[in-house]
């Protein structure tokens, strides 16, 4: 080719059975015409594939390489089209590379079309476009009880949304009315460079609410559980309620604590997510309004890294005095923790992540750089720019981008 000539942009899009050798023997022809490849793409549905290849060429030579792809395309029994792309269009493509990019998860015990129509909808009604959509969970059997327990798939955009504070309120109405889980994130490096990741204890990590089993043991359940329902009414604040509470533990004997401990029941699916974290280098803490005698049994039961709580205190009767030793662990020093634990671990914010499920951790939830309110009560949920409600703990690491394949690769292998 001479430098002289006119140079085309042409997108070949090769539609067929998908088998060994199909994508070597297309890119062999255009290597044959010395051409540059621009972008290149493929998919693979059910031995489908769909194969894309954006490629600059010779206008003077472009007929030949139409000619060689059609007779391959012949030749491998799948179907060509092309499309002459205008150089403005290109650079505008070019130009907004890397730009604007987001993430939307659906996550759910299936996927339905109308949980897709719904969001796509919402995407296309923002003006956005969708690059891409990827699978996370296994492929799915048709023997109902072969089933994964859960479906995921990962929506790639780009572009700016017309009302971003709408489009998240509108994605948490659908999550609502669809019974699915959403998560709307910006796709940036820090997204999939997470490394610091704080958990509430009670109700997220386990099934209960430990100061709820102390009072049961105390005898004072239910008037435990009346100051618990003026503090959701918003009578009185977290550290009000906690006192009161606190008090009424008075002469529990603290040898009940570790019975309670080593019964508590495990969140579903915390054990899988513990194991994964590790593996992949987070650091994990518990930061939690319960008390730290329960952390720290989770702490050394998963091999955590930190544990902030509230220590209760008990006199030399080994008795419960009905005080608390130290500053409270509420809402706001939830925030104050995480960002702390951040710096000890030079962990910039928006690598973090957060996960609970009450109104006392939407400071932390809305500090990290993915907050995630888990199984929360219903103000929360409102609040929080994602929330899990369909799924097990495990759920979030969907939202954080991992899929089956490399998350049984993780969880099954030996190599430590």
């Amino acid at each position: 080719m001479e430098s002289s000539d006119q140079k085309e942009i042409l997108l070949a899009v090769f539609n067929g059975t998908d088998r060994p050798g199909v994508t070597a023997a297309i890119t062999t022809v255009l290597a044959k015409h010395d051409l540059t490849i621009l972008d290149i793409g493929q998919v693979d549905i059910h031995k489908h594939l769909t194969l894309g290849v954006l490629f600059s060429v010779s206008s003077q030579g472009s007929g030949n390489v139409l000619k060689d792809l059609l007779f391959c395309a012949n030749d491998l029994g799948v179907t060509v089209t092309f499309r002459i792309i205008d150089p403005d269009s290109y650079s505008e493509w070019v130009g907004n590379q890397g730009k604007n990019k987001y993430i939307i998860t659906l996550l759910s015990k299936t996927i339905t079309a109308d949980m897709v129509a719904a969001i796509t909808k919402e995407v296309a009604d923002q003006g956005m476009n969708i690059d891409s959509v990827d699978r996370l969970t296994g492929r799915i059997p048709l023997v109902e009880n072969q089933r994964h327990p859960r479906a995921s798939i990962e929506i790639s955009l780009r572009g700016t949304p017309k009302d971003q504070v709408a489009m998240q309120r509108h994605i948490i109405r659908i999550s609502d009315e669809h019974h699915m889980d959403v998560s709307f994130q910006q796709d940036s490096m820090f997204r999939r460079m997470r490394r610091l990741i704080c958990f509430d204890m009670d109700s997220t990590l386990i099934k209960t609410e430990v100061i709820d089993e102390l009072a049961e043991r105390a005898g004072v359940g239910d008037q435990v559980k009346e100051i618990t329902a003026r503090a959701m009414r918003g009578e009185i604040d977290f550290r009000e309620s906690f006192k009161e509470r606190v008090a009424l533990l008075k002469g529990l004997d603290a040898s009940v604590m570790q019975d309670i401990a080593v019964n508590l029941p495990l969140m579903d699916g915390l054990e899988r997510t513990m194991h994964i974290l590790k593996r992949v280098g987070f650091k994990i803490a518990i930061l939690s309004g319960g008390f730290t005698y329960f952390g720290n049994y989770l702490k050394d039961l998963f091999n955590l890294d930190y544990v902030y709580a509230n220590d209760l205190e008990i006199g030399p009767d080994n008795k419960l005095t009905g005080r608390y030793i130290g500053e409270v662990v509420d809402g706001r020093r939830k925030a104050e923790l995480l960002k702390l634990i951040a710096q000890l671990e030079k962990v910039d914010i928006r690598q973090t992540v957060a996960v609970g499920d009450g109104a006392n951790d939407l400071p932390m939830l809305s500090t990290a750089g993915l907050g995630i309110a888990f199984h929360a009560k219903p103000k929360v949920q409102e609040s929080a720019k994602q929330s899990i409600t369909t799924t097990g703990l495990d759920g979030i690491l969907y939202f954080l981008g991992y899929k089956d394949s490399q998350l049984d690769e993780l969880q099954f292998s030996n190599i430590q």
